[in-house]
């Protein structure tokens, strides 16, 4: 009898190793964007949605501020993750510098942080493991290259940004003018920074459209900045008069093309990066060796490949 107790006992202990084992391969893996009122996150949201299910003993939550500039706001939902003990965390910062408080709570609590779409300074790269985004410089640069091919060497081109500061617009629009300012005579009018609202992209264009008819080409350097670029461009009646680039690819930029208000996109697959984010994390949560950097990738699309597969896989 005494036998049948100990055995029983270390079974039961065997078992609650097991639990606690499966346990802690689990729970919930927080997933912070930059807003959620933006197609683009909506479909990072796809992209976690399904991988999912794959995801065994795992769970996904899915948060972002109002809007992009609302860095406060970000910073409050990535303490809170961290106060509940959240499993891992998937992070598109907002602000290069600001969440670096954050993520080290997070990384002081042990908790993995996997950061996509945009990085943050130096300063917190032991806070990280791993960054899955575009190489916003050679898409920045992808756009110029468009651009003055069909602009040529010499006029005058503005630029249409979104929030200074943010990793992804230093590589993007950093990207894009160097490689203007290096490999053509173009004279740059602005940036001019929308806050990523479409309505202040869309005056700005407007205003910018008025100050300088001469304007051969521009640039607008995420979704709801093109967007609004395509629509002033669009009222002011100059679609096929400029030659605009825009960023992202929803179905308003995709119709631009189509229409041409925009003479191409460069699209990133947003998708991928919610799906490799959270897989990223799961790995990280279970020991596994992960890479520093992977190039989620950005496809040019024009109406020369716009019914194609390479542009229908990253259209959303």
């Amino acid at each position: 009898m005494k036998l049948n107790k100990l055995a029983m006992g270390l079974i039961a202990a065997s078992l609650s190793l097991i639990a606690s084992s499966v346990m802690a391969a689990g729970g919930e893996i927080a997933v912070i964007v930059k807003t959620t009122n933006s197609t683009f996150w909506q479909n990072v949201q796809k992209g976690v949605n399904g991988a999912a299910p794959e995801l065994k003993g795992y769970t996904t939550s899915f948060q972002g501020p109002a809007a992009e500039t609302a860095i406060a706001d970000q910073v409050a939902l990535v303490e809170n993750a961290v106060n509940r003990k959240v499993a891992g965390i998937v992070l598109a910062p907002s602000d290069a510098d600001a969440l670096v408080p954050a993520l080290k709570k997070a990384y002081e609590a042990k908790i993995p942080v996997v950061l996509i779409d945009s990085g943050v300074s130096d300063a917190a790269k032991a806070y990280y493991k791993s960054f899955l985004a575009t190489d916003n410089k050679k898409a920045g640069e992808m756009a110029a290259k468009a651009l003055i091919e069909k602009v040529g060497q010499t006029g005058k081109i503005a630029i249409f940004s979104y929030v200074a500061g943010a990793g992804s617009e230093i590589g993007r629009v950093g990207g894009f003018t160097d490689y203007i300012k290096k490999n053509s005579k173009l004279t740059i009018v602005g940036p001019f920074y929308s806050q990523s609202q479409m309505a202040t992209a869309l005056n700005q264009t407007t205003d910018a459209l008025t100050a300088n008819p001469d304007l051969k080409g521009a640039f607008g350097a995420n979704e709801p900045t093109a967007i609004g670029m395509g629509r002033a461009i669009a009222q002011a009646g100059k679609a096929g008069k400029i030659v605009a680039v825009g960023f992202d690819g929803n179905s308003d930029l995709a119709g631009f093309v189509k229409d041409g208000t925009l003479e191409g996109i460069v699209v990133q697959s947003a998708y991928n990066m919610g799906a490799d984010g959270v897989r990223t994390v799961a790995k990280l949560i279970e020991g596994k060796k992960v890479e520093a950097f992977v190039d989620t990738g950005a496809v040019y699309v024009s109406k020369a490949n716009i019914a194609k597969p390479e542009a229908t896989n990253v259209l959303y």
